[in-house]
């Protein structure tokens, strides 16, 4: 808080505000970026493994190997977050979840998870894009507007 508006604090005010800093948690915010990170690098481990895999045994390149690891990788996630053991990672690893795909596959499935009670089409199906579809629709909608940049720079810049 600035000196301006602690001087216009009653006495009691600032008082509160000494006892709060006081009695705040401390975050250990150190232990916390360098779990994230372990998390994070564990899971993109995990997914080039996928991808050597998918290149090794299937006959991809790198670059057509992403797609299915990607596929792979949210589907491994979404079965994860179904048992539950996703949750529990997640609270250890906090951002180093989120970041990856995998933390779009579980924003996808765990309010479909939440509302299965309400049913499958009002339940399931209602939520199920609740708050990865506007993910979903800008990526959609910006790949549809970058290629369109792309292909009038092609055919009427001769780029």
């Amino acid at each position: 808080m600035s000196n301006n508006q602690k001087k216009q604090l009653t006495p009691v005010q600032q008082e509160y505000q000494a006892l709060q800093k006081q009695r705040e948690i401390k975050r250990p915010v150190v232990k916390n970026c360098i779990k994230a990170f372990l998390i994070g690098g564990l899971i993109c481990l995990f997914g080039q493994l996928i991808q050597d895999f998918y290149i090794y045994y299937f006959d991809f390149t790198e670059q057509t190997a992403g797609n299915p690891t990607v596929g792979t990788l949210i589907f491994i996630t979404m079965l994860l977050t179904g048992f539950g053991v996703y949750d529990r990672i997640a609270q250890f690893g906090g951002a180093g979840t989120a970041v990856p795909v995998t933390g779009f596959g579980n924003a996808v499935i765990s309010p479909a998870i939440e509302h299965r009670t309400e049913g499958f089409v009002l339940g399931v199906g209602g939520n199920i894009f609740k708050l990865a579809g506007s993910v979903i629709l800008f990526g959609v909608f910006s790949a549809f507007v970058i290629a369109l940049i792309k292909t009038i720079l092609i055919r009427w810049g001769g780029l």
